[in-house]
């Protein structure tokens, strides 16, 4: 996408662009600590709580997407890290950046996405993606359903409830999924998250309730076809790269047909990924064009900016509902592995560090930084 220019400048188009002080934050998982760095791990705060679930940090990236972050940046601008913990506000005041590239997910909080980005804002630092009042919106996914629901975007019926003595389905038609109400990168979704009667409904939403500390949300399963769309830029010129379209027929046998975090995290992996990926996907032109609608009405209707992933599943009709919008989207660098975003990009003739860039590039036009 750039060309070198002059020593410590790039051109796109017309526009040439200066190297930029850039910080990356972000967080880490802990089981990825073995590499040797001088951020301090951020779940040592927290390292008096002994009792994490398996999936406790599943939102949080690895050293390798972390370090491959750094160095797609690092070709064309200057990087410094910083760890999105309690010293944050002070080390990115010290750093001066013209920019945060913010993919810091938080841990403590409903709010806990937006944490990063109002504390820039608040320092008047441009960063990266949505703003603190979109992240908290679409992580909080009952609240996102009822904004799409209000203008009028095909989602799931649903319910949020904390009864742990839940005993019907109140009018919703099995079977159901249930899930966390403010989790991402599939925590608390299992194959026992799709319920097939109200014993196994009340046996879900007591394990939510109990593990998660927060209500459950409760929809009707989708039947139809499941697909992920990765957009890029702001305003007129956002772009839909290529559909990838998961391919549930191609799971293990018996599995449970939705993209659980046994499905993400356990039996997908990059020793042996599922196959069950297609990108550009295999549909017809009509309803292409209806997925990218639908995804680009979410994505400009909850006011995500610079790049966000959308999720999207067929109902009985065959219309594309939105089951989730992920403005923090997952991007795994290793192409053995399954990442959707990074996945679309390639198909659209995307590198992985093309992709960092561009992402970057659209965020400084909108904070006027070009």
């Amino acid at each position: 996408m750039y060309k070198k220019k002059l020593e410590g400048e790039f051109i796109i188009s017309s526009i040439i662009v200066d190297r930029l002080n850039v910080v990356l934050t972000f967080n880490v998982k802990p089981e990825s600590d073995n590499f040797s760095e001088s951020v301090s791990p951020f779940h040592n705060i927290h390292s008096q709580n002994s009792e994490k679930k398996t999936d406790t940090y599943a939102e949080w990236d690895t050293w390798e997407t972390i370090h491959a972050l750094r160095d797609a940046l690092s070709a064309r601008h200057n990087v410094t890290l910083v760890e999105a913990n309690e010293d944050f506000i002070y080390k990115v005041k010290e750093a001066e950046p013209d920019i945060v590239f913010n993919v810091a997910e938080g841990l403590n909080g409903i709010s806990r996405e937006a944490q990063i980005p109002a504390i820039l804002e608040m320092l008047g630092i441009p960063y990266t993606g949505s703003d603190p009042q979109t992240l908290s919106i679409c992580l909080d996914k009952a609240r996102t359903k009822e904004i799409l629901s209000y203008y009028n975007i095909k989602n799931a019926k649903f319910f949020i409830t904390d009864d742990v003595n839940l005993s019907d389905s109140r009018g919703l038609t099995f079977p159901l999924i249930v899930k966390p109400i403010c989790e991402g990168s599939s925590k608390g979704i299992f194959s026992s998250s799709f319920v097939k009667n109200e014993s196994e409904l009340k046996s879900e939403v007591a394990r939510v309730v109990n593990e998660y500390n927060q209500e459950a949300l409760v929809e009707e399963f989708l039947s139809g076809k499941e697909f992920t769309v990765a957009l890029i830029g702001n305003g007129a010129e956002t772009e839909v790269l290529p559909i990838v379209e998961i391919n549930f027929n191609e799971f293990p046998k018996d599995f449970t047909p939705i993209y659980s975090y046994e499905a993400k995290w356990i039996i997908d992996t990059k020793e042996n990924p599922l196959d069950v990926f297609t990108c550009p996907a295999k549909i017809d032109k009509l309803l292409e064009e209806k997925i990218k609608k639908t995804a680009l009405a979410a994505y400009k209707i909850l006011r995500c900016k610079d790049w966000s992933r959308i999720d999207i599943r067929l109902d009985n009709d065959g219309e594309p509902n939105v089951i989730e919008i992920n403005p923090l989207p997952g991007i795994l660098p290793n192409p053995e592995e399954n990442s959707c975003y990074p996945k679309a990009a390639r198909s659209a003739g995307l590198d992985y560090s093309s992709m960092i860039n561009k992402v970057l590039l659209v965020a400084a036009k909108r904070n006027n930084l070009l």
